[in-house]
């Protein structure tokens, strides 16, 4: 009988986003594209390392170092031992938070005619 540990919440909303990035392993270094990107982390698809290796992202003329959580043949996991405060990186992150649709607004719910079909037919 196997035990799984429960899930824990992530502690930053993860956005989707499309950056091309350079992955920089130890003995090479692939083009990737990141598409999911928090403060904590990132996926990166087009690029794979082996788990708990360590890399450098590259992007924007900003370092960022990570390391593989989780890897697929094409794509890979990874997270930032230091949070994204600053640099290009970051910005691209609340550039793309900014562009995120929200739900549709509510304004015109209370301006509505009381009664039947778009007119407000009796």
């Amino acid at each position: 009988m196997t035990s799984s540990s429960p899930r824990v919440a992530r502690d930053h909303k993860r956005i989707a986003v499309d950056l091309d990035v350079i992955v920089n392993g130890v003995l090479n270094h692939v083009d990737g594209r990141i598409t999911d990107l928090s403060e904590g982390g990132a996926r990166i698809d087009g690029a794979s390392l082996p788990a708990r290796s360590r890399c450098e992202i590259h992007y924007g003329g900003q370092t960022i170092y990570a390391v593989v959580m989780w890897s697929e043949f094409d794509r890979m996991g990874v997270r930032f031992p230091y949070e994204l405060s600053h640099g290009p990186l970051h910005a691209a992150l609340e550039y793309a938070r900014g562009a995120v649709p929200t739900a549709p607004a509510q304004i015109f719910r209370a301006m509505r005619p009381v009664g039947f079909g778009r007119r407000g037919l009796s």
